[in-house]
């Protein structure tokens, strides 16, 4: 829905739109400034130990959190021969992990291939997987195909009650996560000495930092066990960040220049030294190279000279790169952290 900004009806459909809108937010110190006060600037990468590999928007779900606008209209999908760059890049080094995300990255056609050459080469593959993908008709095999391969499932679930959960992902998602995670389980998925893991991703339903990690990991096993019988490895706790359709909810609600004071005032110097883009390599649907899925979605590719995409990929180049960092990288450096894999401090 549009919305008014600045005067003006805005979508904020473009990433230099909602880059100006966080420029304009106000804080007292840009990000940037921030890093240097702490004598982090420049923040340079340490290495490349997750390959992450952004295959399209395309998903069959719509949800209000969503910072890639992800939806089934989106026809942003990785080619074959993309993805085949990928897997030649990746041969190239010893990245230990894949993380193939969305969109729900199931739904692209080259995803099975993805993961199959990756463990080829021996790599741990993780699937970032909104879990009703796994009941549509067109993917009937695919928990046993996850399964077979041994893929680490990281899934979504806002909340372990209905009422909230719908709230952001849409009516009736719920009982169908519910659904697809009763089916893991009974492949062995979230059971100890599987060698199956399944993790969950808890993320704030509203304009606030989310709850110590262990606390609401606790919260989730007790609720999912005793009152549906399932079973999970860890919960991920991660920072809704002021990007997309989360933006438009803060700017539409009237909680914008608040919660980004609210991430500004929570910077943690040891977070920020932790961050995920640090040791983390993000491809895009369309082979730009990029820090961190975050960035990807804000059109901000590498930069300081390093060649931004696949077909020129150069290892060493890449291992010590500068980061490009902008005042949405607050929602990863406040409190606890926020990350891919959950909080970092």
């Amino acid at each position: 829905m549009p919305l008014t900004l600045l005067g003006r009806q805005n979508p904020l459909a473009s990433p230099s739109e909602q880059l100006k809108v966080l420029q304009e937010a106000g804080l007292p110190l840009s990000f940037e400034a921030q890093l240097d006060q702490v004598g982090l600037s420049p923040l340079c990468a340490t290495g490349i130990t997750v390959f992450q590999i952004n295959v399209g928007k395309l998903c069959n779900q719509t949800c209000r959190h969503c910072h890639v606008d992800a939806g089934p209209d989106r026809p942003e999908t990785m080619s074959f021969e993309t993805a085949e760059l990928c897997i030649k890049a990746l041969a190239e080094t010893d990245i230990p992990a894949v993380d193939i995300t969305g969109g729900a990255p199931e739904l692209n056609p080259h995803f099975r291939w993805l993961v199959e050459q990756s463990r080829k080469l021996g790599r741990h593959v993780i699937d970032r997987c909104n879990l009703s993908v796994l009941l549509l008709p067109s993917q009937a095999d695919l928990a046993e195909f996850l399964a077979h391969h041994q893929v680490e499932i990281i899934a979504s679930l806002p909340s372990y009650r209905a009422g909230q959960t719908d709230a952001q992902r849409g009516d009736g998602t719920f009982d169908k996560s519910l659904e697809a995670l009763r089916l893991l389980n009974r492949l062995g998925y979230g059971r100890l000495d599987s060698g199956l893991t399944l993790n969950l991703v808890y993320n704030p339903v509203g304009a606030f930092l989310p709850p110590k990690q262990e606390a609401i990991e606790a919260q989730f096993k007790k609720e999912l066990r005793l009152k549906h019988g399932i079973e999970f490895n860890r919960l991920y706790t991660i920072t809704n960040m002021p990007i997309s359709r989360f933006l438009e909810f803060l700017i539409d609600s009237g909680n914008y220049d608040q919660y980004m004071t609210r991430l500004a005032n929570a910077f943690n110097p040891a977070a920020a030294a932790s961050v995920m883009c640090r040791h983390t390599l993000s491809v895009g649907w369309d082979g730009r190279l990029y820090d961190c899925d975050f960035n990807q979605m804000l059109d901000l590719p590498i930069n300081h000279g390093i060649p931004a995409h696949i077909r020129d990929f150069d290892p060493i180049q890449l291992n010590h790169r500068r980061i490009v960092t902008r005042d949405h990288c607050y929602g990863c450096t406040a409190g606890s952290g926020s990350s891919c894999g959950g909080t970092v401090t």
